[in-house]
């Protein structure tokens, strides 16, 4: 991971209390890697995705019933 402070941006998804996931995408527009973590948790662990990755993550999240 990185020393750099990330600005994190709630998935859309998190309309219900904010309890989602949040990424950094200035982060993964300039290292190739896309952070991940649960907003619920802001200093718990951070996912680090590729971009095939969480594209596939959203992709899931996306075509999920819940």
């Amino acid at each position: 991971m990185t020393t750099e402070p990330l600005n994190w941006t709630k998935s859309s998804y998190s309309g219900n209390g904010g309890t989602c996931v949040e990424w950094a995408p200035t982060y993964a527009s300039t290292h190739g890697v896309v952070p991940v973590r649960d907003s619920k948790r802001p200093t718990g662990p951070v996912l680090m995705l590729s971009g095939h990755a969480f594209t596939g993550l959203v992709t899931l999240a996306r075509n999920t019933n819940m």
